[in-house]
């Protein structure tokens, strides 16, 4: 954390690294995106021996996402997988933190730039898991342009009360919409 004219830097730099030592990936080619998105992950394959390894690096990647929202879909990803693991899915939290690598310097900024505005935007995407074809919806919140809030729908998935709430929105906001315009 870092306190200038500009406002609070919030960085994970320091964890990173150690985080990428820990890996031995300190010394890695970064990678440009968290996930290559022509890989689908399976449950098929050579199973991983070291489970408690890969749990440990996935739960540290969740504390990254505190600074690093951006990868909060990857790591959900690599998460689905804890108890069924295969050395394709060590390989999906060796890319996430390779790309992690081209961002070390990289954090939050939570400017102090005196506005009293509040945004906040949504988004929805019909089936689209490449694994159990499930719905996604995610959100996010900021106050004074500074993002305060923010979730994935993994998250929603996981939590079979919150699924049944979001499992048709798509199919809701058209049908309110078509509402409003016969109205």
């Amino acid at each position: 954390m870092t306190i200038s004219h500009e406002g609070l830097f919030l960085g994970q730099r320091k964890y990173m690294v150690d985080l990428l030592t820990e890996a031995s990936l300190i010394d890695c080619k970064p990678a440009i995106t968290p996930i290559d998105s022509k890989m689908k992950p399976n449950l098929t394959g050579k199973p991983l021996t070291n489970i408690s390894y890969y749990q440990r690096l996935v739960g540290k990647l969740f504390y990254v996402t505190i600074t690093r929202p951006y990868i909060t879909d990857a790591v959900s990803l690599v998460n689905q997988f804890m108890h069924a693991l295969t050395m394709q899915h060590f390989q999906l939290v060796k890319r996430i933190l390779c790309y992690l690598k081209a961002s070390l310097d990289i954090g939050i900024l939570m400017s102090n730039n005196q506005s009293t505005k509040i945004s906040a935007y949504a988004d929805a995407d019909w089936a689209c898991s490449i694994i159990d074809r499930k719905s996604t919806i995610g959100y996010c919140t900021f106050v004074e342009g500074n993002l305060v809030t923010w979730k994935v729908a993994m998250h929603i998935a996981a939590n079979p009360v919150f699924l049944e709430r979001t499992k048709h929105i798509e199919v809701d906001y058209h049908f309110i919409q078509a509402l409003k315009e016969n109205l």
